[in-house]
């Protein structure tokens, strides 16, 4: 990651070898990296100097990751992944209702550390600077938020209201996974959180009208039991 000259990120990692592995990656990146084993270290480093991200591990000695997570949410948009032992769905819905920006279970690759190190400063950066372009192109996807227009591949494409405000609340978090309730909130309300079955019409619905071919989408994936994501073709 050339671009990581100076970026101050937070590792919250209570096993010693896990912490050392990350320090050392990142460092050689040219990350300025601060440690945390616990959620009291966590917590003073976020508040004293706070990073431009955190990498942050659930089960720590002091406390749930997921209890610290709320607590960030509360004051700070500050990007924020879990790494984790945890590989049920059920958990990494909790993390991302509770504020993370994504989820690597352990034991996860370098480059796909990096590869979600890079799509939650990108998203951070947008969030912080009020930076929400007029025109969102993403591989085939041309999004106008002006004309209301959708193109793919140069072709334009009729959605109605729900489609669209489902596509474009994707494409602004484009490489995140947003957890079924997440989507459901911002599209339909507050009191439609758990109709996951009329989510899954609409993409379907959604799909057929971008994808090339819907029952193999290269677009908008399904990250099982937890929600969907637009691919993010920039990586």
């Amino acid at each position: 990651m050339s671009d990581a000259k100076g970026i101050r990120i937070l590792v919250v990692e209570d096993e010693r070898p896990m912490r050392r592995f990350l320090s050392t990656t990142l460092a050689a990146r040219e990350f300025v990296v601060v440690e945390a084993e616990n959620l009291r270290e966590a917590r003073i480093a976020a508040t004293a100097h706070p990073p431009e991200i955190i990498l942050l591990d659930l089960g720590l000695p002091d406390g749930d990751g997921l209890d610290f997570t709320r607590e960030l949410r509360e004051w700070s948009r500050i990007p924020l992944i879990v790494l984790s032992a945890r590989g049920r769905e059920e958990d990494k819905v909790a993390a991302l209702d509770a504020g993370a920006d994504d989820y690597l279970t352990k034991p996860f690759g370098v480059n796909e550390l990096m590869a979600r190190i890079r799509v939650a400063l990108r998203h951070g950066a947008a969030q912080e600077g009020g930076n929400v372009s007029e025109v969102l192109e993403i591989g085939p996807l041309r999004l106008d938020r002006v004309r209301r227009e959708v193109l793919i591949s140069g072709t334009l494409v009729t959605l109605t209201p729900i489609e669209y405000r489902l596509l474009l609340l994707l494409a602004h978090n484009a490489g995140r996974v947003l957890t079924h309730r997440q989507i459901l909130k911002e599209v339909w309300g507050p009191n439609y959180v758990h109709q996951i079955h009329t989510l899954r019409v609409f993409m379907a619905l959604l799909r057929r009208k971008v994808e090339p071919d819907p029952s193999r989408p290269r677009l908008l994936l399904t990250e099982m039991g937890v929600g969907y994501r637009m691919r993010d073709l920039w990586e």
